[in-house]
């Protein structure tokens, strides 16, 4: 039984790392996507990613979603919807079936040897990829123009990057700290600056340890993480079994975050998707830093 929970645990952290981490260097152009001025509005929409199943409800285009992928299940309309595989595995007679006109794919979550046969079987497909935070907004915006919902969509993201300024301005003047984002604890997985979770982090007013790192995440090793010595450990681990994911370093009390007791958590789920609900994990993250400078100003480093 404790082998079939490893082997469970191990599945879902390798999910969760592949919803937000699936390249670890910047995805290079996907030729072929239908960007062509003037065609025709899509009315029934597959979507290959659970986020962009969020962001096509987001740019009030839900009502022409007729199917997803496995774990999409935010918001709880698409619960509904018939599934069509997983992010990495198509099930092309489904698809087929549904007689979709437009699939929206991740350009660098879903294979792409899996979009090229979608095109070959003559399916519209587009591709989308979060290069920053802003973009976001800019994806809404594109999947309004794609279903035509337009007005709609250009007011979320309206609103998405007006929380995000507000962010933005909020942190500004904040007493950086040095932080180490734990997305997974076996191995340690986390993000460099280039990722859009780093730049949430900046954005807080949180200096990453291993920022600098090449590519957009990094496997790193717990000798790495003492030597850095963060002021705040700040993890995402999704379903952690055991005392959960913050516990082990409590054998580390001479690094900076254990002796101010600056180690935190935040939903997995707020921040495993490139949609608008990151902004509430991001929101979450500053709070913590926020926390953590309380501590420190306070005696506890």
């Amino acid at each position: 039984m404790r082998r079939l929970a490893g082997c469970r645990r191990a599945l879902l952290a390798g999910l969760l790392c592949s919803w937000l981490l699936a390249a670890c260097t910047p995805p290079a152009p996907v030729a072929g996507d239908d960007a062509t001025p003037g065609t025709p509005v899509a009315s029934r929409i597959i979507t290959l990613s659970p986020h962009l199943a969020e962001l096509v409800f987001a740019a009030g285009a839900g009502d022409r979603l007729v199917a997803a992928v496995a774990f999409s299940d935010y918001p709880p309309a698409v619960r509904e919807l018939p599934q069509v595989g997983d992010a990495f595995r198509v099930d092309y007679e489904a698809v087929m079936a549904l007689q979709p006109d437009l699939l929206l794919a991740w350009t660098s979550g879903n294979p792409p040897e899996t979009l090229e046969r979608l095109r070959r079987l003559g399916l519209r497909v587009v591709a989308l990829e979060p290069a920053d935070l802003a973009d976001i907004g800019r994806q809404l915006v594109r999947i309004g123009e794609l279903a035509g919902t337009q007005p709609r969509a250009v007011a979320a993201a309206a609103r998405y990057q007006a929380r995000l300024d507000a962010l933005t301005a909020r942190a500004a003047a904040a007493v950086p700290l040095s932080a180490f984002l734990q997305l997974s604890e076996r191995p340690y997985y986390t993000v460099t600056d280039r990722h859009f979770l780093g730049q949430g982090l900046q954005l807080c007013g949180g200096r990453n340890i291993f920022g600098a790192l090449p590519g957009l995440t990094a496997i790193v090793s717990v000798e790495s993480i003492l030597d850095a010595a963060p002021e705040v450990i700040i993890a995402s681990d999704m379903h952690a079994a055991g005392p959960g994911p913050l516990a082990g370093w409590q054998a580390w009390p001479v690094l900076p975050a254990v002796r101010a007791g600056n180690l935190f958590m935040v939903d997995a789920d707020l921040l495993a998707r490139p949609g608008p609900r990151l902004l509430d994990g991001i929101e979450a993250i500053c709070a913590q830093l926020d926390a953590a400078r309380t501590r420190l100003q306070a005696g506890g480093g």
